[in-house]
């Protein structure tokens, strides 16, 4: 239960970290700066699986079984998320590329 409640918590946090760094990627392409939207989405998402990987690693140090729960809770947490983002973007594509478009924006054919 323990492994459980440490990938609870880890995912919870890491899911309000991305809820504000969209927030701030959406603030940053209104404004018009691409640079900055782009930087906070990488560091989320890195910031992110590091928050969950150490979790599960610090839990696996202290009871090898709550490790190997907190990664297989770990491991379905991320399958579900991505079957759901990925079912989303197929069903609202017009949002999608709006954002693609907004992020490609002004780029003079250099890309992102």
């Amino acid at each position: 239960m323990v492994g459980y409640a440490v990938c609870a918590v880890a995912w919870v946090s890491a899911s309000a970290v991305q809820l504000a760094a969209d927030r701030r990627v959406k603030r940053s392409l209104a404004r018009g700066n691409r640079n900055s939207a782009l930087g906070t989405l990488a560091a989320a998402t890195l910031g992110r699986v590091w928050l969950v990987a150490l979790a599960i690693l610090l839990v696996g140090l202290s009871d090898r079984e709550s490790g190997l729960a907190a990664a297989v809770l770990a491991a379905a947490l991320v399958t579900v998320h991505l079957a759901g983002m990925t079912i989303g973007r197929l069903i609202s594509p017009d949002e999608e590329r709006a954002v693609s478009a907004r992020l490609s924006k002004g780029g003079g054919g250099r890309g992102i």
